[in-house]
């Protein structure tokens, strides 16, 4: 629903209930270099995610951590690594979703595993058994303990901890993954990414109540989304790698949407060469939510920004 289509009063109602979201919630704060306190994101209802990813004034700035945050000794796409970074601060989860020989859906960003895996060959043909005898290695190539989880376990783990942005691999059926969030009762803390219009239309008529996370580069994106009847409530934009036009930002607060940045690749790099501060101009300028490799660097910062914006 376009924002400046609501009547006075349900925008009042909107904006109390908000703030009664954000009263109720004790979230992390950063303190010279480290968080104060770790914090987990709690929603009981669909409505309630809607309300706090709805756009305001008065928005919680979040950093979406990318493959959840992998480290030395904490492999992309596992249940360890996301508990290790939520550990930390507030924070989304961006994981893949891949598809087994068996059909059963699986985290692994990569068609092959020879990258984070101790296996060889494609993920398509491996069943789920073949999978599970697996270890992962972290991005320096390190093979750790942690096995590859599978989507439902990872949505069983989720809950009152995080906000899930889940990233459906090329040839992965949206249905399947719907099914996985039904089945976990998951609605409240998972978002869908699409890539297009076209992907966003097929998930909001699969489940209309899902939200949806879409490519938003420019003001006719958001016009086709419209046009396809997806209420603006069900969409978060993800505006690109590179910083948008101010207006774009603009456009979509109006409709209420709020917008994902990804500094992944040169946003993060310039930060890391010129000053983290950079991830809270990047917030002031108008992005809501950071996807970065660097979700301690930028969780510091918009935690900072946060106590500044009280």
């Amino acid at each position: 629903m376009d924002v400046f289509s609501m009547n006075k009063a349900y925008c009042i109602g909107i904006l109390f209930l908000i703030i009664g979201f954000f009263s109720s919630c004790s979230f992390t704060e950063a303190s010279g270099t480290a968080f104060s306190e770790p914090s987990q994101l709690k929603f009981r209802k669909v409505q309630e995610l809607y309300d706090f990813l709805t756009y305001s004034e008065r928005r919680f700035p979040l950093v979406s951590a990318h493959r959840g945050g992998p480290e030395p000794g904490y492999p992309e796409n596992a249940i360890e690594t996301f508990e290790h970074s939520a550990s930390k601060q507030p924070l989304i989860i961006e994981c893949d979703v891949a598809l087994s020989e068996d059909s059963i859906l699986v985290m692994m960003h990569d068609d092959r595993l020879e990258r984070t895996t101790s296996g060889r060959g494609l993920v398509q043909q491996k069943t789920l058994r073949a999978l599970k005898q697996l270890y992962l290695k972290d991005n320096e190539g390190k093979l750790t303990h942690y096995r590859i989880p599978t989507l439902d376990e990872v949505l069983a783990w989720a809950k009152d901890k995080v906000i899930l942005t889940l990233d459906v691999k090329k040839g992965v059926p949206f249905d399947l993954v719907i099914a996985a969030i039904r089945r976990q009762a998951a609605e409240a803390y998972s978002i869908v990414i699409t890539y297009n219009a076209t992907q966003a239309l097929e998930v909001y008529r699969l489940a209309p109540d899902l939200m949806i996370s879409v490519n938003v580069r420019q003001m006719d994106d958001l016009i086709r989304l419209n046009d396809y009847g997806i209420p603006d409530n069900r969409l978060i934009a993800f505006v690109g790698v590179r910083e948008p036009d101010t207006a774009l930002y603009q456009h979509l607060h109006r409709h209420g949407i709020m917008c994902i940045l990804g500094t992944i690749g040169n946003l993060d790099k310039r930060a890391a060469a010129r000053g983290d501060s950079l991830y809270k101009q990047w917030i002031d300028k108008g992005a809501d939510i950071l996807a970065t490799d660097r979700p301690m660097a930028a969780g510091l910062q918009l935690a900072r920004y946060r106590q500044a914006h009280r």
